[in-house]
């Protein structure tokens, strides 16, 4: 049996490896890190970040783009042709690219700071982003997913990166900031309604 491992929580990079494994129909051992543990931990990882997949008899792989895309590649969750997977990476690293800048931001202490960092975000980088992945959307289906109407990693890794802030959970961010970009709004919905998201979140 593979082990994730990530923090505990429902969200970000975990949160996507977790979901790609569930719709995978991978039996997985879900290990969640409490924050006293992970100082402990990090120098054990190849690169002292999470999460992790262990696969017994073949290592450690780390890196969640690198862990969605293999388990996409052997359980169909990725496309096999090699431009289209390109395609589906490019946006997943746009993710990443997202959770880059936006981190520093979130650090921000001083409460007027924040307030004009997290409102200059809002309405610059997050919408310029919004815009550059509806227009890739827009490109590649009709959707409702990244790939047409069968759900790949690529929708899960932009699926939680919308719910970020869809969710309410980042204070002076408009929870609609992806409001005028229906491809990106449309494919948060339908992974949100999928029958394995949502047995995962009741399980």
């Amino acid at each position: 049996m593979p082990k994730l491992t990530y923090f505990d929580f429902p969200a970000s990079r975990g949160e996507e490896c977790r979901l790609a494994l569930y719709i995978a129909g991978v039996a997985f051992e879900d290990e969640r890190l409490k924050g006293d543990d992970w100082p402990a931990r990090k120098e054990q990882t190849p690169y002292g970040s999470l999460p992790t997949l262990e696969v017994e008899g073949r290592g450690v792989l780390a890196q969640s783009n690198a862990i969605l895309v293999y388990i996409g590649r052997e359980h169909g969750l990725h496309p096999r042709d090699n431009w289209l997977a390109a395609r589906h990476e490019e946006l997943m690293q746009a993710v990443e690219e997202l959770r880059h800048t936006v981190g520093p931001v979130l650090r921000i202490q001083d409460p007027a700071e924040k307030l004009k960092a997290r409102e200059e975000l809002a309405g610059g980088f997050l919408k310029r982003w919004g815009r550059n992945v509806e227009r890739r959307l827009q490109e590649l289906s009709a959707g409702p997913f990244v790939a047409g109407d069968a759900i790949h990693v690529a929708d899960l890794k932009l699926y939680l990166a919308a719910r970020w802030f869809s969710s309410g959970v980042v204070d002076h961010v408009p929870r609609d900031v992806f409001a005028e970009f229906p491809r990106l709004v449309g494919l948060e919905r339908a992974v949100a309604e999928h029958p394995k998201v949502v047995a995962w979140r009741n399980r």
